[in-house]
């Protein structure tokens, strides 16, 4: 298979421009962690599911196992149930939802290092490599233009990626018909209906996905890891330890908060959420466990850690060997136009 040096050494023999060759690559990468993302989240539907209801009010605190009170409200329309709740919505916001990702931090992370002159993340081979050594004349405001495009790209990413996922997300949790029923009843406008319910605390949900996957998993790994012990297996364990201990210790709060923000809405046919009142009833309730406890992050683990805890390793390590083959591909059909 061509490496993708190769691949986009062919397209610029037939014509494309560096700009051209990058937005080529990332077109690839973005869609092979969409179709990725489609198959892992249709196949552990189930555990989304769990994960939703146990980091929301429907489970009570001092009521027994709050997996098994989940468990069995997953499940109480059947074997099938989880998968009933999916529909053409959640297969495109899947696809979007992890493309649009892919392809809006690589955007943001090209387009921010070259206007501030610092440097791209890690990425592919680069990983593998021995890390650079600090340079000499590095200063605190170059530190400081780095430090400030590793927050702002995931962050729009994840503000992105919440856009096209959201309203899908909470048909998912609602149940289609549910979900048609409150959307009515609120008559949000237009904008509102797409971002959908809770979409405060499911972008910064996301944020802290897309730190742990894109900046802190190949920073950490490129930087720190045994140089000795690199392989494609080292990275995959490592990407998925780093997102279930740090990145979803942190985010099961905000899918916590989202949970919580949709039973609220819920209630009486469809209300308009109000933060302040659902945390400062939920803390007055159950203090600390509205948002964190062992089995909520476990839930939360049980339905992330299968996808977003392999993407770094799917993203560095699984397309870049196809890359090359696909930036062929698309030299030949320049050269045929």
């Amino acid at each position: 298979m061509p490496t993708p040096f190769e691949g986009r050494r062919a397209l610029s023999a037939a014509g494309c421009s560096d700009a051209q060759c990058d937005g080529a690559a990332m077109v690839y990468r973005s869609s092979g962690l969409g179709v990725y993302a489609v198959v892992v989240r249709f196949v552990t539907m189930p555990l989304e599911k769990v994960a939703m209801i146990a980091n929301s009010a429907q489970v009570k605190t001092g009521e027994g196992s709050q997996l098994a009170q989940a468990w069995r409200i997953t499940f109480k329309e059947g074997a099938l149930g989880p998968w009933r709740t999916v529909g053409r919505a959640s297969i495109v916001a899947w696809f979007l939802q992890y493309s649009v990702m892919g392809f809006v931090f690589q955007t943001c992370d090209a387009a921010i290092s070259s206007a501030m002159g610092v440097d791209r993340m890690p990425y592919g081979e680069d990983l593998m490599e021995q890390p650079k050594a600090p340079a000499a004349e590095a200063d605190l405001f170059g530190s400081a233009k780095y430090a400030a495009k590793t927050v702002f790209a995931p962050l729009t990413a994840g503000a992105i990626e919440s856009t096209v996922s959201n309203r899908a997300e909470t048909q998912r949790f609602w149940g289609l018909k549910k979900s048609a029923e409150i959307e009515a009843r609120l008559a949000w406008s237009a904008i509102g209906r797409a971002c959908g319910p809770a979409f405060a605390a499911n972008s910064a949900r996301n944020f802290i996905m897309s730190v742990t996957s894109f900046v802190a998993t190949p920073t950490l790994y490129q930087k720190y890891y045994p140089q000795e012990q690199k392989s494609r297996t080292s990275l995959f364990w490592f990407g998925l330890g780093l997102n279930i201990f740090a990145g979803n210790v942190v985010a099961i709060t905000q899918q916590s908060l989202w949970g919580r923000v949709l039973d609220y809405m819920s209630q009486g046919g469809g209300r308009n959420a109000n933060y302040r009142a659902i945390l400062t009833d939920g803390y007055k309730k159950e203090g600390v466990a509205s948002l964190f406890t062992g089995p909520k992050w476990f839930a939360r683990v049980l339905m992330n850690a299968p996808i977003q805890g392999t993407v770094p390793w799917f993203y560095n390590e699984i397309l870049p060997l196809g890359e090359g083959g696909a930036l062929n591909a698309a030299a030949r059909a320049r050269r045929a136009l």
